[in-house]
């Protein structure tokens, strides 16, 4: 009878005890998190990138709710013109943390980025026409507005043409002035000194 009454006591205190360790557990887990942030910087000074993402990529499994590991990885991808998968990294970073400027930053230069390829790539293919000319002008219209600019990309000056010069003639008579009254010399500053 008493071990009825005391064994949920029994389970309680086992279950205190254990949050009790939590923090001790997690500071450790974060001096392992820095390691791995620190092997990943030196993986990437080396020229090992790939080495680096899979470094990040371990310590998003080991700490799911993190986005370190994914805002990391998105400006390495970033970094390497893997817009791609820069924005699938701070897709997943903005779903840890919505506030996160710089997730949000490179989710949106890198969608610019890729839009501006398969732009460039289609008004080199003429095939700019119809609802992709008007969403992409609805795009641009945006982006001025976003960025309080009347003009998103200066246009080249137009070459001007110069006002024709007149043909060459005979030359014009020069007309000298007549020599001034009271002796004055042909030095034109002698009226001067």
């Amino acid at each position: 009878m008493i071990c009825k009454r005391l064994m949920p006591l029994v389970v309680v205190a086992a279950a205190l005890a254990g949050c009790a360790s939590g923090p001790e557990a997690g500071g450790s887990t974060s001096v392992a998190a820095d390691n791995v942030f620190s092997e990943a910087d030196a993986a990437l000074a080396a020229g090992q990138g790939e080495k680096a993402i899979s470094l990040l990529m371990a310590a998003s499994r080991a700490h799911p709710v993190d986005k370190k590991p994914w805002v990391r990885m998105a400006q390495i991808r970033f970094d390497a013109s893997q817009y791609g998968e820069a924005i699938s990294h701070a897709q997943e970073a903005l779903e840890r943390d919505p506030d996160d400027t710089l997730a949000y930053s490179i989710l949106a230069v890198s969608g610019l980025r890729v839009a501006s390829k398969a732009l460039a790539d289609l008004t080199r293919k003429n095939n700019l026409q119809g609802s992709v000319r008007s969403e992409a002008q609805d795009l641009a219209k945006l982006l001025r507005n976003s960025l309080g600019e009347e003009v998103l990309v200066s246009q080249r000056p137009v070459a001007r043409k110069d006002p024709p010069r007149p043909k060459p003639g005979p030359a014009p008579a020069v007309s000298v002035p007549p020599p001034r009254p009271g002796g004055a010399s042909a030095d034109p500053f002698g009226a001067l000194k």
